[in-house]
């Protein structure tokens, strides 16, 4: 386990351009060329699932509209009301993260998301979709305002409260699929020990026990769970103006 190193990587330093040197700042190769290669493979499915709604009227027709049934009913009961747009940003972000997060199903490759860069983008990505809607219901004053309520010397904290739900969010992803990797690693690394153990662990299946539950499991777990923050923040922010369709 001495040689176990999950940081090794050639990476892209974006330090000369800011003038300090920073971790966020550096970028792993690696993890920008998963990232659009399962960009690439997504574009390649939604195109197939097209043409599966569009020419077969099967099981696997079915199966796909009923999944997108799930995601609409998800949404109207957080959200109080039905939204295209909003069902297409919950639907296509779920998809994305849990893309992500089992990629690692594939030998030699990493979960981008166990980047905290990639988690970052992804919290700013729904922070910013929430606020731009909260923006466009009741208009940049009415937007503004509401950081000075109840009094004006809250506005730090309804600052840092806002902004708080990008940490959080981005951090639990990061630390979730992180910590399953480094788990895996670790048992990976032990078990390489000795050719015996395996044999062993190969023939009882306990490695593709491992594998389903870190990777897969986990990784469809939280994706699930970033989702749903997402939409409750959605949903709260829109109560909180008011409202709406």
């Amino acid at each position: 386990m001495e040689n176990l190193d999950l940081t090794s990587a050639y990476t892209w330093s974006l330090s000369p351009l800011f003038g300090i040197d920073h971790p966020l700042l550096v970028i792993q190769a690696d993890i920008i060329r998963t990232t659009w290669i399962i960009c690439a493979m997504l574009v390649a499915l939604f195109v197939c699932i097209r043409l599966i709604i569009h020419y077969n009227r099967g099981i696997a027709s079915y199966i796909i509209i009923q999944g997108v049934s799930a995601f609409i009913s998800l949404c109207n009961q957080t959200l109080g009301f039905f939204s295209y747009k909003h069902v297409s940003f919950i639907c296509a972000l779920f998809i994305f993260i849990l893309a992500c997060n089992t990629f690692a199903v594939f030998p030699g490759i990493e979960e981008p998301t166990r980047n905290l860069n990639t988690t970052l983008a992804l919290g700013f990505i729904a922070f910013i979709y929430i606020q731009y809607e909260a923006i466009k219901k009741n208009g940049l004053y009415a937007y503004i305002k509401g950081y000075f309520q109840p009094i004006f010397l809250l506005l730090p904290l309804n600052i840092i409260g806002k902004l708080a739900s990008v940490v959080s969010m981005s951090f639990r992803l990061f630390g979730n699929i992180f910590g399953g990797s480094l788990i895996t690693h670790i048992y990976l690394s032990a078990i390489s020990s000795h050719w015996l153990i395996q044999t062993i662990m190969l023939l009882t299946g306990i490695n593709l026990l491992v594998t389903i539950f870190f990777t897969l499991f986990e990784g469809a777990l939280q994706a699930f769970v970033f989702t749903m923050l997402t939409v409750t923040y959605l949903g709260l922010t829109l109560q909180e103006d008011g409202g709406g369709h």
